[in-house]
């Protein structure tokens, strides 16, 4: 065992620097000098030892030629930027399965900048205010589905919660389909295939929603409200702050995916199961600074870098991480998870196209092979057979950086 190493490429081999490495060799100072939640806590030290000896993992050798590596186990956390990718491939296949032939849109609501304190000032906040967030866009689509095309529509809702240079950014895409499913399944409505719902429309009522929604919040006081937020301490200042917030336009952007719907899932497919930043948008971490690549989408899409001290960065990304259990991608209409099945086969009927033969099942060597066309099933010297055994996770060590995030 006692090849089993808990280190990573040395810096001179690497390309590029990786989140884990900026948290475990910054870690411990952040931590020294700010607050850090239990959650925040179990998500940094979950990527500082994500495909480390930490997690254990397995030893391979060839039985033909002897060759033998160690693959460590991934910490399968969702914020983790290495981790997810076959869940995202097996999501998208599922989401591909369900895909009707009409045309689809690509819908997004964002929630006012001047929420942001407020959504962030607890964990409860977090949680309230983003499931307000999903339900009132869900019941402004649902109500324009009913009134506009007099019937049910099927849409799922992704939650994003920032922007390319991970400061908190509040909004949601939504892939919708261009139709209704009648009440009473009797029949498919078509919409246009140019235009779904008027956008200014849309916006009034998501905005009304929400904020008769989060006034009975306030009201109730099932939300945390620190001393900072002075505008939110006295009845007569929250009355005063809740009448600006109605009277600013909220952003509701509305657009047909020309590539067809397949392009707008692999779009929400590179955030669906990732958070915040990727690894290969770092680009150095060094004297303080973590420089990055990011597209500054108020310049043409442009790409860019940009460089932060480090604590500004590790704060920026530890903003993102979502409560214990917080599901971030929901389906609603006829694709709520309870009336998918028959409400998919009705919209099928309707249409007159069979359902789509179901995939077969695949194991993770499968995708793996799919995805980057390895077979990990197979010496990568000889092509022989690998056989593996259990590594148990390596104790932990006092000299790891990792270890000021323990949660326990």
């Amino acid at each position: 065992m006692s090849v089993v190493v808990r280190v990573r490429a040395a810096p001179a081999q690497q390309a590029r620097v990786e989140l884990a490495d900026i948290f475990a060799r910054h870690g411990d100072a952040y931590l020294a000098s700010h607050y850090v939640t239990w959650t925040q806590r179990k998500v940094a030290r979950a990527i500082v030892n994500c495909r480390t000896a930490a997690l254990g993992g397995h030893r391979q050798w060839c039985q033909q030629c002897g060759h033998e590596r160690y693959r460590y186990h991934s910490c399968r956390n969702r914020h983790c930027p290495k981790c997810q990718t076959l869940a995202k491939a097996a999501w998208l296949e599922d989401r591909q399965q369900e895909l009707l032939p009409v045309p689809y849109f690509h819908n997004v609501f964002t929630l006012p900048h001047e929420l942001n304190r407020l959504i962030l000032a607890s964990e409860r906040n977090r949680r309230a205010l983003l499931d307000l967030l999903f339900q009132a866009t869900a019941q402004t689509l649902l109500a324009f589905g009913n009134n506009n095309l007099g019937g049910k529509v099927g849409f799922t809702i992704v939650l994003h919660t920032w922007d390319q240079q991970l400061r908190p950014h509040f909004h949601v895409h939504c892939l919708i389909a261009a139709g209704a499913l009648a009440e009473d399944g009797s029949r498919w409505i078509e919409a246009g295939k140019n235009f779904l719902f008027p956008v200014r429309a849309l916006s009034k009522v998501f905005r009304a929603k929400y904020l008769e929604s989060l006034q009975k919040l306030l009201d109730n006081n099932q939300l945390d409200v620190p001393n900072h937020l002075t505008e939110l301490n006295s009845p007569q200042r929250r009355l005063r702050w809740l009448r600006t917030l109605r009277r600013k336009a909220w952003a509701v952007y509305s657009k047909a995916p020309f590539a067809g719907p397949q392009k707008l899932l692999d779009y929400l497919g590179r955030y669906t199961h990732r958070v915040a930043i990727s690894n290969h948008r770092l680009l150095a971490c060094e004297h303080g600074q973590v420089r990055f690549a990011y597209r500054d989408r108020t310049d043409g899409d442009r790409k860019k870098t940009a460089s932060l001290p480090v604590d500004t960065f590790l704060g920026r990304f530890l903003l993102h991480v979502l409560p214990p259990g917080f599901m971030r991608i929901r389906h609603y209409g006829f694709l709520a998870n309870r009336a998918k099945k028959s409400g998919l086969a009705q919209c099928r009927e309707q249409l007159q196209v069979a359902a789509p033969a179901p995939p077969e099942p695949k194991t993770a060597a499968d995708w793996m092979f799919e995805l980057t066309g390895v077979d990990v099933t197979r010496c990568p010297h000889c092509g022989g057979p690998l056989a593996a055994e259990e590594l148990l996770p390596e104790p932990p060590c006092p000299d790891k950086s990792s270890l000021s995030w323990d949660t326990s």
